[in-house]
């Protein structure tokens, strides 16, 4: 999911205290489990995002819900309570693993392919992705059976896509020209 400008920058704003704090990596196992629980729990969703609940008694509320997330963490609700922004908690959340990664070097790179990769193909595929990237990536399988057969690979903004339905497309095109 991409996330809004406010919501990069709270993470943002979140991963320099954390990593000020020595405690980046906390907050990210934090980050990791409220935007698993909100995308997870619709209930939870909807308190969130509800005008008629108010932001103090949502704060109060996720405190309990994560009572065991860091300092950090915690000035994140209050933060949020006192900007009427907890409508983009889970964003910020996911926003925060985003930044985390990229201040250690990481990367996701994308792979969608027809059926779930075997080890041995997700190694050569992983091999093919280091290509296009210096980071260390960690391989994410999307499985789209509308593709037919082949990969497309997503690193960053790159995208190699060696797909038998882009084939067939690019060769329907030709062929009406």
């Amino acid at each position: 999911m991409k996330g809004s400008r406010a919501a990069i920058r709270y993470a943002k704003a979140i991963l320099e205290m954390a990593h000020g704090a020595g405690n980046a990596a906390q907050v990210n196992g934090d980050m990791a489990l409220i935007a698993k629980t909100i995308k997870d729990n619709k209930e939870l969703q909807d308190f969130i995002a509800s005008p008629n609940v108010k932001a103090e008694m949502k704060e109060s509320a996720l405190k309990e819900i994560f009572a065991d997330s860091q300092n950090i963490t915690q000035g994140l609700f209050r933060l949020l309570q006192e900007n009427k922004r907890f409508g983009i908690l889970g964003q910020v959340a996911e926003q925060y693993a985003v930044q985390f990664d990229e201040l250690n070097g990481r990367e996701d790179a994308f792979v969608t392919t027809a059926v779930p990769l075997s080890a041995a193909l997700e190694a050569k595929v992983l091999a093919r992705a280091k290509t296009l990237s210096d980071k260390e990536l960690v391989l994410k399988n999307i499985v789209d059976p509308s593709i037919i057969g082949g990969f497309i690979l997503k690193v960053g903004d790159r995208q190699y896509n060696a797909s038998v339905a882009h084939s067939l497309t690019a060769l329907k095109r030709e062929l009406s020209n």
